[in-house]
């Protein structure tokens, strides 16, 4: 039987993993689990999620809800441990994120094709066919050897939100309600009167931050709540904070900290957009200035960890293949696709089409018409000299030429037409 190594047992590890068990490829998957962790990880299970409980909007009117749809489609495989252990959050596929990396690991174990190997990987065969998923927080040795092969290195910090204790939340100051109403104790909602909102914004502007070695650069799709308020007294208002469909008493607050659930019990909530790079004193001191959470327990203070990706326009093709050694894919954030769905499809498409190079056939093109194709496309097409990660959007797809009203239920069909006539093949 052919055999693939698989580095790292995250979200796109894990998917590219069982694509290719499920396809009758061997597989060694390897991960520092459970006897290392990197700096934001914890739960000895693999595919833990860090910075958030939410796989994003799960309806076809987001980007995000088509690529969930396309993948289940497909068979994903953590994308179903997702709706299985999946918890209230209005329009989004939020999990309880203990449940889900357990429901993860179970299968990976149970699989008869997948061999699980504790150990770190320092280097690799280049001539040996192997997926790189080691994610963001790839370790030092391995990134050494991808830079010696790449000859350059990318990076930028990734900021981690607080988490709350929902039985210390007062409630004299707080309520539940979801700005699209059909949400069921998904968010609690912290509100702020002008003056409080003013005193929070002055505190948090000159707080005390976390030194950053080497360098910092923010990515704009996760900047700390910090950075943002630096950015003028209005910014949180009109972002993380913006009031807009929530009503206490009938009327609208001047801002509105809100609180995600974070696992099926409702035990705890996750603060909405308060990546923080703050020091913990000083967390503790800001954020507990809301009226809300004056009494808060904190069950998981902010941190921020740096997040590792390729220059993928200048060194991976749309196949995720290294340009210059086909045996060599990337999945997951290493590869420059950013989100947790994007990494779970990511290594659908890695596991799909190593398949293909090893039987020596065509690779599947999903092509620009789908977001699977459309992730892709951006890693090869992007501007090597100033290249970002994006999460997925409709701006990434080929146009449509139909009413702006009709567009985005235009894009889905188109999509989910092309995923069908693929999936024979697939």
């Amino acid at each position: 039987m052919q055999k693939v190594k698989v580095i790292g047992a995250g979200l796109a590890g894990a998917e590219c993993a069982m694509q290719l068990s499920r396809r009758g490829v061997l597989v060694d998957l390897f991960d520092i689990k459970p006897s290392k962790f990197t700096p934001a990880h914890h739960n000895p299970n693999f595919a833990e999620l860090v910075c958030s409980n939410s796989l994003k909007n799960d309806t076809l009117d987001f980007a995000s809800g088509l690529l969930k749809a396309e993948m289940r489609s497909l068979n994903s495989f953590v994308l179903d441990c997702a709706d299985k252990t999946s918890i209230l959050s209005g329009n989004t596929l939020a999990v309880d994120r203990e449940k889900f990396a357990a429901c993860v690991t179970k299968l990976l174990e149970k699989e008869k094709n997948i061999n699980i190997i504790e150990r770190e990987i320092e280097t690799f065969d280049l001539n040996e066919p192997t997926v790189i998923a080691a994610g963001p927080l790839c370790t030092k040795p391995l990134c050494n050897f991808i830079e010696s092969i790449t000859g350059e290195s990318m990076y930028f910090y990734d900021a981690v939100a607080p988490i709350v204790s929902a039985e210390s939340i007062d409630f004299k100051h707080a309520f539940f309600q979801d700005r699209t109403g059909q949400g069921d104790n998904d968010y609690i909602n912290c509100p702020l009167s002008r003056d409080e909102y003013l005193a929070f914004w002055q505190e948090l502007v000159k707080a005390e931050r976390v030194a950053l070695h080497d360098f910092e650069k923010n990515f704009e799709g996760c900047l700390p709540i910090e950075v943002m308020a630096r950015r003028g007294v209005d910014v949180l208002r009109f972002g993380p904070l913006k009031p807009v469909g929530l009503e206490i008493n009938g009327k609208t607050p001047y801002a509105v900290v809100q609180l995600r659930r974070e696992n099926m019990a409702g035990k705890s909530y996750n603060m909405v957009g308060f990546q923080t790079n703050l020091t913990f004193p000083e967390q503790r001191r800001v954020f507990g200035m809301i009226p809300a959470l004056r009494n808060a327990e904190w069950l998981r203070l902010g941190v921020m960890h740096r997040n590792t990706y390729i220059n993928a326009p200048k060194y991976l093709n749309r196949f995720f293949q290294l340009k210059s050694n086909k045996n060599i894919m990337f999945a997951g954030q290493i590869s420059g696709v950013e989100g947790y769905t994007e990494s779970i499809a990511s290594g659908l498409l890695c596991g799909i089409n190593m398949v293909k190079y090893l039987n020596n056939a065509p690779l599947v093109d999903f092509g620009i018409e789908t977001c699977l194709g459309a992730l892709g496309n951006f890693l090869e097409a992007g501007n090597p000299a100033n290249f970002q990660p994006m999460h997925i959007n409709y701006g990434l797809l080929k146009p449509i030429d139909v009413p702006k009203q009709e567009r985005k239920a235009a894009f889905a069909k188109r999509s989910l037409d092309r995923i069908a006539t693929l999936k024979e093949d697939i």
